[in-house]
């Protein structure tokens, strides 16, 4: 039986949507390869009660809707208008806590824990725990202290190995609560005399949660010492010209930094990551570390009015957002150490096309974005290859379909030369499938099935754009649109172009990869060869 798809939610009008977070997916529903310990913890996957009915129901009628939240932003945006954000100053800072806590109804527990939530989502956002998970919580006797308390549990449960150094404890209920909670978790706490001097021996990320805005003075004991760890250990990394190890992580106020002025003396902490919360404070102004994040989701629309603030808007369901400039990347020094449980010839389907349907349907379970998007490469009779993204729209026992203009550059090149090469990427699952094979188009029958399928837009879409084509400008496109629209707003049948239609591509070789630790990846190739008379599949381990 072919294995048809329809993925109308995955139209233009849905590619805005960015940044999803996915927290985690029960086995039962995945192939026994699936399921790699990604680098990014805030990528894995998840599918609640209601999202598993959900998911049964896409396997039995192969339709999925995106449902991903009703304001998705780039973080493009907010680095583009990172300018123009709300500064508070420490008076500010005060009076909003007491309107959150006063005639907004909000207690202390909740801003704490949702503070907390924050510094952590942050904090996965960019120091995977992979190559980050020794955490040391660093733990004040005030709010900030208990917001440390609070990310140190969420770095727990999302795969980080936390410790907790917390030396001047609170003696009231909200924060006894805090440590229970982590000490039911078996998470260590370490007192200062416990910590070495050196602190880069034993943790890969420290979070200052010492002091808020409403620290006045000067340290005192034990903080003061620990802080001075702190800023020695960024002037040794410096002075060994090595990457500094570990990272800090200050909430909201690096601690021992003026709120307003910031660090007044340079020779204070310099964190690599502030989480300023509900409102960047004035000192983030004199932040230079790379990471700069904005948490604390929760502020009325009354405080947003009555402070004049502009703040830049969350993406997806995260409780972060990234805000000032972009930091430096060096390209050559990006790379990720893959995780994922080996994948063997004993695993593997004996027909490639079997195969990739079972990954297909990880894919799915997994709620990754597009995932029947595939590069299409192509090329002329003179060799010269050309790539391009195309949607996946069928497979069966004959092949991979996708739909297209005849007249475009990729249909001219298949004309010339009818083979091709075909290649998903499944990042979050460190996966991929790489295939080959000779092209052909589909019955004309099928080309004008899947037509009508389509929404009426993109029905008046592929009249519309003579693909590949120079055009003077994109009025001409939205011209047309509306001259047709307005032709078949009666509702009836919109006739498929003669020169729109669908391309199924037979596979002859088809790869599927998934990444493993230090570039030793597993490969296994499937290729058609002739036993008796009969083509069969036949099975090898490349090198990777």
């Amino acid at each position: 039986m072919p294995y048809l798809l329809n993925f109308t939610s995955f139209s233009n009008t849905t590619t805005t949507n960015t940044n999803f977070l996915f927290p985690t997916l029960p086995l039962s529903n995945l192939s026994p390869s699936f399921l790699p310990t990604h680098p990014s913890s805030h990528l894995s996957v998840f599918l609640s009660s209601s999202s598993r009915s959900s998911t049964l129901g896409f396997f039995s009628s192969w339709k999925l809707s995106s449902g991903m939240g009703d304001r998705a932003v780039s973080s493009l945006d907010n680095l583009q208008m990172s300018d123009k954000i709300s500064y508070l100053t420490q008076k500010e800072a005060a009076e909003i806590d007491e309107i959150l806590m006063g005639p907004l109804g909000f207690s202390v527990d909740q801003l704490m824990e949702l503070a907390g939530l924050s510094v952590a989502a942050s904090i996965a956002e960019v120091y995977r725990s992979n190559d980050y998970g020794r955490v040391l919580a660093i733990c004040g006797p005030g709010n900030n202290g208990g917001d440390g308390l609070v990310a140190a549990r969420h770095l727990y449960h999302f795969g980080y190995k936390p410790f907790v150094c917390y030396p001047k404890r609170t003696p009231k209920p909200l924060y006894a609560g805090l440590v229970t909670q982590l000490e039911s978790l078996e998470i260590p706490f370490l007192s200062v005399e416990d910590l070495s001097q050196d602190l880069s021996k034993d943790f890969d990320i420290i979070i200052d949660a010492m002091f808020g805005f409403s620290f006045h003075g000067k340290p005192r004991p034990p903080f003061d010492d620990v802080i001075q760890r702190l800023v020695s250990l960024h002037s040794h990394a410096q002075a060994q010209s090595r990457r500094i190890s570990p990272v800090i992580v200050s909430v909201d106020i690096p601690s021992g930094w003026h709120v307003e002025e910031g660090d007044l003396d340079g020779q204070r902490i310099k964190p690599d990551m502030l989480v300023s919360l509900t409102a960047p404070k004035l000192c983030a102004k004199k932040f230079c570390g790379p990471h700069h994040f904005l948490g604390g989701r929760f502020v009325p629309l009354s405080i947003v009015k009555k402070y004049k603030l502009n703040l830049p808007p969350y993406p997806g369901t995260s409780m972060c957002v990234r805000i000032g400039k972009p930091p430096s990347v060096d390209i050559s020094a990006l790379r990720e150490n893959y995780l994922s449980p080996e994948f063997l010839e004993d695993q593997v389907l004996a027909d490639p096309i079997d195969q990739f349907r079972r990954w297909f349907d990880d894919v799915v379970a997994a709620g990754l974005r597009e995932p029947n998007a595939m590069a299409l490469s192509t090329a002329d009779k003179g060799g010269k290859v050309s790539s391009r993204m195309v949607l996946l729209k069928g497979v069966d026992e004959h092949g991979f379909v996708w739909y297209t203009n005849y007249e475009s550059q990729k249909a001219h090149e298949l004309s010339e030369n009818p083979r091709a090469s075909l290649l998903f990427y499944w990042n979050e699952l460190n996966r991929q499938v790489r295939i080959e094979g000779t092209v052909q188009k589909v019955s004309d029958e099928e080309s004008e099935q899947y037509f009508h399928s389509r929404p009426r837009g993109s029905q008046i879409g592929a009249i519309v754009s003579k693909q590949s084509t120079v055009i003077p400008g994109r009025h001409v496109l939205h011209e047309e649109y509306k001259a047709l629209e307005a032709k078949f707003s009666d509702g009836k049948l919109i006739p498929k172009p003669e020169h729109w239609g669908g391309y199924r591509l037979k596979p002859t070789v088809v790869e599927f990869w998934q990444g493993q630790q230090s570039r030793l990846h597993d490969r296994l190739q499937y290729s058609l060869i002739e036993i008796e008379g009969k083509q069969a599949w036949h099975i090898v381990r490349l090198a990777p």
